[in-house]
């Protein structure tokens, strides 16, 4: 049967991607389809997380528990997520990208979904370090197959935009929130908070289904296997990749050091030292979200138009000026609230260009072991920063120990990536 030259046309276009179009409409189907996957994998972890944040005033109130162990149940999920992060790297070198990601998924779900049920302060310790590890675990993996299927001048704004699902999770979780507080007695309220945890679980049928692995990992995989050689995922602290390997590690500590110094403890000195009533309504955190999901997006358009090392130099340095802002200007509440904007927007931005820049930096054959011990040393380190702060801010101003952790890990970030190689547009090779 022949195909007329119309027909032909049309077939075509169906298949080659137009240059003429927006970057995200010049996908091809694996490219958009793991894109779909990631960052809806990536909004589910979000909405998960966060959803602890809003049900910590209904536990100290049921169970009595302090504010010292409310936070400690946060701080202890994070410092899990950074082991699972690293674990899950390791087996997605071994066994795939997508089949580990659909573990990790299926895996922070049902933990989230089980801490609904839990009735005492050490019940949901273990459930929520058990679900810390496949939090940490889901973007380890997550990035490194979008980073490996995306093509080289689409990989920062594709593995950027992964990243901002967080901020919609985030909001997502807000209006859950909203909505189950409103119409559920908090006793049970709280634990709905939980339960709707199970949700990402469904993301799992869609990746078996239309998720491929990475071309770039099953011919690395291949190759090994043909010359009868394997990899230890020890090889990232040798001297061919040690320096790649401690360099990203110190980008990865500053960048969440300093988020999480300023997204712990603002709140808190906005409202205590500066009398701030506005910290206490939708609106502030309405415009910190806003502000967190533009500055991923800007920073994932700007990784591929400015390079790497560029964009996490510029979101560093304004994200340092906003802290030093907060924490020095005397203003009103309605100029805090509009100040709500760049404190996300900066500091959300600064993790748009990681996961492209660490694709491109470590080999494919050690990739989710080097990309996972990179970044997840950050939020292991980075976890100890609030307490450190709340430590500090026994002896001094705590506007001041704010600024002395936020400013120091940028500054630790910025010196980082100033000695890292510039990789935009490198094409990833099977070795």
């Amino acid at each position: 049967m022949s195909i007329s030259p119309s027909q032909q046309r049309i077939h075509t276009e169906q298949i080659l991607p137009r240059p003429d179009r927006a970057w995200i409409f010049q996908l091809t189907p694996p490219e958009r389809n793991t894109l779909i996957a990631t960052f809806g994998g990536w909004a589910l972890d979000g909405m998960d997380v966060m959803a602890y944040t809003f049900v910590i005033p209904s536990l100290i109130t049921a169970w009595h528990i302090s504010k010292g162990q409310a936070g400690l149940l946060a701080s202890g999920a994070l410092l899990v997520s950074a082991v699972g992060g690293w674990l899950a790297g390791l087996l997605a070198d071994r066994f795939g990208r997508a089949r580990v990601l659909q573990i990790t998924i299926a895996w922070f779900a049902f933990f989230t979904f089980l801490s609904g049920f839990t009735n005492s302060f050490w019940q949901l310790m273990v459930t929520r370090g058990l679900q810390g590890l496949g939090f940490g675990g889901e973007w380890a993996v997550g990035s490194v197959l979008m980073g490996e299927i995306i093509r080289a001048e689409h990989r920062g704004k594709a593995v950027g935009t992964v990243q901002s699902g967080w901020a919609i999770g985030w909001g997502v979780a807000a209006l859950f929130y909203t909505l189950l507080f409103s119409v559920l007695p908090a006793a049970i309220a709280w634990r709905a908070m939980f339960w709707i945890g199970i949700l990402p679980a469904l993301l799992v049928f869609y990746i078996r289904r239309y998720v491929p692995e990475p071309e770039v990992y099953r011919q690395t995989r291949t190759t090994l296997a043909q010359q009868g050689k394997s990899t230890h995922f020890l090889e990232i602290f040798t001297p061919a990749l040690l320096r790649i390997t401690l360099l990203t590690s110190l980008m990865a500590i500053g960048a969440q050091g300093g988020y999480y110094a300023v997204t712990t403890w603002l709140p808190t000195y906005l409202k205590t030292a500066r009398g701030l009533s506005v910290l206490n309504t939708g609106a502030y955190l309405g415009v910190v979200i806003a502000g967190a999901f533009a500055g991923y997006l800007t920073g994932a358009y700007l990784t591929d138009r400015l390079g790497r090392r560029r964009t996490l130099i510029l979101f560093a340095v304004c994200s340092l000026l906003t802290v030093a802002a907060y924490t020095t200007l005397t203003v009103g509440n309605q100029v805090m609230l509009v100040l709500g904007f760049p404190l996300g927007f900066f500091a959300s931005g600064s993790f748009s260009p990681m996961g492209a820049f660490l694709t491109e930096l470590f080999p494919t054959r050690l990739r989710g072991s080097g990309q996972g011990f990179s970044y997840n040393v950050g939020r292991g380190i980075g976890a100890s920063f609030p307490p450190l702060v709340g430590y500090l801010s026994g002896r001094i101003a705590l506007g001041r120990a704010i600024a002395l952790f936020a400013l120091s890990a940028y500054l630790v970030m910025i010196i980082a990536v100033s000695l890292l190689p510039e990789t935009r547009g490198k094409e990833l090779a099977t070795e």
